[in-house]
């Protein structure tokens, strides 16, 4: 999966499940700074990344995602060490 693929789902999520505005979803935007996520929000994006990806992120890691492209890279690198063990 690309980087721009995870991006696009992970902009699906946020939209579908923060309601944030996709016009303010980019690899720049801090969640909470930018697209007003609160500590409920953020637990309800993290958890549909998980299922939507097959990713484990842990509480301590979720909670040093502060941008979206923090989470794009952790994803990524999370769906290639998936792949190396396989």
């Amino acid at each position: 999966m690309t980087r721009e693929d995870i991006m696009r789902v992970l902009s699906e999520i946020l939209q579908d499940v923060a309601d944030a505005p996709a016009e303010r979803v980019d690899e720049g935007a801090a969640f909470t700074a930018d697209l007003e996520l609160d500590s409920l929000r953020m637990v309800q994006v993290v958890v549909t990344a998980e299922d939507r990806f097959g990713v484990t992120i842990s509480d301590e890691e979720a909670w040093e995602l502060r941008t979206v492209a923090d989470a794009v890279t952790y994803i990524q690198l999370a769906l290639e060490s998936a792949t190396q063990e396989a």
